[in-house]
């Protein structure tokens, strides 16, 4: 990799040194009369330029840290958000380039000293790069555009070095987003590291997804036509990148987009046996015939039944007011532990992120509406975050859980007003069940 895992440890362990040096600086200005509201603001926006730039720079972990975290950039403060909004977009789909003599070295390994056989016309100069690999563009023998995704040599363990470091600062990112639990994340990264470094458990995803999807006029998903354990070839997907539409698009694009986003990611489980459960805007381009284009298959959940019905089930019991059944519903799903006791009118108001949108035929997704909720359950000082302490995340809902609230904060991004409902009552199994128990008995479903 470009930087080593000396120098990446490095300049993660210099962030706690040099938000120190600012918040003393802070001191000093207060004492010289500035409010603490001012000083405050000051170094909280220092604190976010560095740290941002930091992961931006970097590659392994601390670039996949940085686009997890990226699908909740519509939670910050705009005082915030504003400044380093590029920035943290940018984590999305760059990163410095490996050299390509070094990119040539793993191609030889992996597939032989004849590689440039199959990769015709090989493009030295990466397309794209993500936190373990980077992008290559060639042809197919049959002429066909291709991706060529090599994986870094010792993506490993950066990885992991990256990741120790994370968890180590992880206090810093309280004074961005209070209240947001950074160490379950990075854990959950760690724990998913040796499926996210084996590009064969990837195109066996992709593969899947491609043949759910295989002819259909929304969803792209390129074809594999190569594989090891360090190198991935598909069809080359051409788009404009979500990050982009999120930036510039208009309303319709927005809209357009942020519905085939939603249709994906709950289509996927019932037509693949497959949920996408890493969200990030990078991952999804909008092609020129305007169907969504989907890359990088790296971290999915595997459902072959499906989403599970009961969150479909006490979904529609929660819109119907009906929340007593809901607690008892969670807590046969292990959300609540044997002994605690929640108030039922205040999961109703802990859980209102996941059920106001499927309250109207459509709803509009925007970056006020995610700050407030998403103060609303982190403030201690308010009752739903005190709900939220008592609540458990079972492991098997972990992904399902990434991807439901990730996915919202996509959608609040691109500023999207969306028919999720229906949505919903298509693809979430046992929504749609409860919506056709509620039918007199001689009316049909």
């Amino acid at each position: 990799m470009p930087r080593s895992a000396a120098a990446r440890t490095a300049r993660l362990a210099s962030l706690p040194l040099s938000i120190a040096g600012r918040t003393a600086l802070g001191l000093g200005k207060r004492l010289g009369g500035k409010s603490a509201e001012a000083v405050a603001a000051d170094l909280q926006r220092r604190t976010a330029d560095q740290l941002f730039r930091v992961l931006g720079e970097l590659k392994g972990g601390a670039m996949k840290f940085g686009q997890a975290l990226s699908v909740f950039e519509a939670a910050l403060p705009e005082h915030l958000a504003a400044p380093y909004r590029a920035t943290l977009t940018k984590l999305q789909d760059s990163a410095p380039p490996m050299p390509a003599e070094q990119v040539h070295r793993v191609l030889e390994r992996e597939l032989g000293t004849n590689w440039r056989r199959r990769l015709r016309g090989f493009c030295d100069e990466p397309a794209a790069a993500a936190s373990i690999g980077q992008v290559h563009r060639a042809r197919w023998p049959d002429g066909r555009e291709v991706a060529v995704k090599v994986q870094y040599p010792g993506a490993a363990d950066a990885l992991r070095a990256d990741l120790n470091q994370l968890a180590r600062v992880s206090r810093l990112f309280a004074s961005l987003l209070p209240g947001l639990e950074v160490k379950p994340l990075i854990e959950e990264l760690k724990a998913r590291i040796g499926e996210e470094l084996d590009y064969r458990l990837e195109a066996e995803a992709q593969a899947g997804f491609a043949a759910a999807f295989d002819g259909d006029p929304e969803i792209a998903v390129p074809r594999v036509r190569l594989y090891t354990r360090h190198v991935l070839v598909t069809d080359w997907l051409e788009g404009r990148p979500l990050s982009e539409i999120i930036a510039h698009g208009t309303q319709e694009e927005r809209d357009r987009a942020g519905l085939l986003f939603v249709r994906f990611l709950f289509a996927g489980p019932a037509r693949a046996g497959l949920l996408h459960a890493d969200p990030h805007p990078g991952n999804f381009r909008m092609t020129p015939d305007g169907r969504l284009g989907v890359l990088d298959f790296g971290l999915v959940a595997r459902l072959p039944g499906g989403l599970p019905p009961q969150i479909g089930r006490l979904l529609r019991i929660g819109l119907d007011g009906d929340f007593d059944t809901v607690v008892e519903g969670l807590r046969a799903e292990g959300f609540i532990k044997p002994g605690v006791e929640i108030d039922p009118q205040e999961l109703h108001d802990y859980l209102r992120p996941f059920t106001e949108p499927a309250q109207a035929e459509t709803f509009h997704f925007t970056r006020d509406w995610m700050r407030t909720q998403f103060q609303r359950i982190t403030d201690i000082r308010d009752q739903s975050a005190r709900t939220a302490l008592r609540l458990n995340l079972p492991p098997s809902y972990l992904l399902i859980h990434r991807v439901w609230s990730g996915g919202i904060g996509v959608l609040s991004q691109l500023g999207t007003n969306a028919p999720f409902r229906a949505e919903l009552e298509r693809w979430l199994p046992g929504f749609a069940d409860e919506l056709d128990s509620d039918l007199p008995e001689d009316e049909p479903a």
